[in-house]
């Protein structure tokens, strides 16, 4: 039989995939029902060597997948299933001890936090990778000056090296968030049915905090059934902000790819095929794609906002399959956009000769500013100089005339200004403010932290 959803066949990276497969995630359920066993014995809950059996065949190679499967067609219940399953590979009188006290999503939200920690750590990962890749094209283009745009009309210069330090600094932003995930939000939980803990009686906290201490997370401050839904919350926002990035990106490129800017270019291979009918087309579809699955990701953020404003008194279930269908899907889209990304951003192609020729399409008037200061330096009313500089424009505009040439015949500016300073004014690379400083600066900022 085929498969249905492109995160299968299209749209992954085996690393990320695997985090999500059933069979990793038996495993985390697995290893904290393990857990579970070891912390009960710690304080003579349960004898040590039924723990020490429930630890040993809490692995894959004991509890096959098919069986879980197979019982939970039967019981319609999956934790359970596991616990069965569990019970059956365990010898002698262990398996009576499986899931002593423990709710299934005691089991459940602390092996969720166990993989989204595996997850956010390959994210992590592929971030840092294209921080590196964002600074070094940075300074690699610190001084390519480029036409800035705004409103998408020329504006003023600028640097690609500019630009490239904005998106450095943005993925670094993002590992900082990250690194708060990893250290804040990744909880477990071992608090009964509706959080009371009742029934591990006055050993509720031991039994919680070691669990988490094996398993090397933090137990959760406080729950009810399940672990507060804000904190995937604020996971999967970040997972948003990081695609916002990309989309941005993604974006630049498009328009900078434009035949009529023709400025930069996504990697093309040569035996790449643009149309299916026009030969000769270059077709952006990389980045195109990463903004078309972005979409996706950013939209899989309000389900799981719903998912923190439950719940209706201790739970509800409501949960339950939003998690399973948004948690991978999310994070296998999001991996897969960033290895796209990473990919684009090494390979991408500059096409200086276009890079120049659109400074120079308005003919200087985008130095209007410039000419404008330097005016009102000379004594010139701000204001005065402003009107002229626009009406000056339009006509040139009009008529198809240099900018310089308009200029030089309005007899207030010509009496101001030499033709040797208005070639100075009129060079770009005059007029590019602190540009290379500013992206010095923020590499130095970063690669020294």
């Amino acid at each position: 039989m085929g498969l249905v959803h492109p995160i299968e066949y299209r749209y992954n990276t085996p690393e990320m995939k695997k985090v999500f497969m059933e069979e990793y995630k038996l495993q985390k359920w697995l290893d904290v029902e393990a857990a579970l066993a070891l912390a009960h014995a710690k304080i003579g809950g349960i004898p040590k060597e039924a723990a020490k059996e429930i630890k040993k065949k809490a692995t894959l190679q004991y509890v096959k997948l098919s069986r879980v499967k197979e019982i939970e067609r039967e019981i319609d219940h999956d934790i359970m299933a596991m616990v069965r399953a569990l019970a059956e590979a365990c010898d002698g009188d262990a398996g009576n001890y499986i899931h002593l006290g423990a709710t299934s999503y005691d089991i459940v939200d602390t092996a969720w936090s166990l993989v989204l920690r595996d997850a956010l750590q390959i994210i992590k990962n592929k971030v840092e990778k294209l921080k590196e890749i964002t600074l070094n094209q940075a300074e690699k283009h610190k001084e390519t000056i480029c036409i800035g745009r705004t409103h998408g009309q020329h504006a003023i210069p600028t640097t690609h090296g500019m630009k490239f330090a904005g998106y450095a600094v943005e993925f670094n932003r993002h590992l900082q968030r990250i690194s708060s995930l990893l250290e804040n939000n990744l909880v477990g939980k071992m608090s009964g049915a509706v959080g009371t803990m009742a029934s591990f009686g006055e050993n509720g906290f031991k039994i919680q905090d070691n669990v988490m201490k094996q398993l090397d997370l933090k137990p959760s401050d406080i729950s009810t059934q399940i672990v507060p839904r804000d904190l995937h919350a604020e996971i999967f926002s970040v997972l948003v902000l990081i695609g916002t990035t990309l989309s941005k990106i993604g974006k630049e490129i498009r328009n900078l790819q434009r035949t009529e800017i023709a400025e930069v270019f996504e990697p093309y291979s040569k035996k790449q095929v643009g149309s299916s009918t026009m030969a000769t087309k270059r077709n952006p579809h990389k980045v195109e794609r990463v903004c078309g699955i972005y979409r996706v990701i950013q939209a899989n953020l309000f389900p799981i906002l719903e998912n923190a404003a439950l719940v209706e008194h201790e739970r509800d279930l409501s949960n339950s399959a939003v998690e399973r269908i948004i948690f991978p899907e999310t994070f296998i889209l999001l991996d897969y956009i960033l290895d796209q990304m990473i990919f684009i951003l090494e390979e991408l192609e500059f096409n200086f000769k276009n890079i120049e020729r659109n400074l120079q399409l308005t003919s200087g008037q985008i130095f209007a500013e410039k000419i404008m200061i330097k005016l009102v330096e000379k004594g010139l009313s701000r204001q005065d100089v402003h009107e002229k500089l626009r009406t000056i424009g339009i006509k040139c505009r009009d008529e198809e005339r240099p900018y310089k040439e308009g200029l030089l015949q309005d007899k207030e500016i010509a009496a101001n200004v030499t033709e040797k300073e208005l070639d100075e004014w009129l060079d770009p690379k005059n007029y590019i403010g602190t540009a290379i400083e500013q992206v010095e600066q923020i590499i130095k900022k970063i690669r020294n932290k």
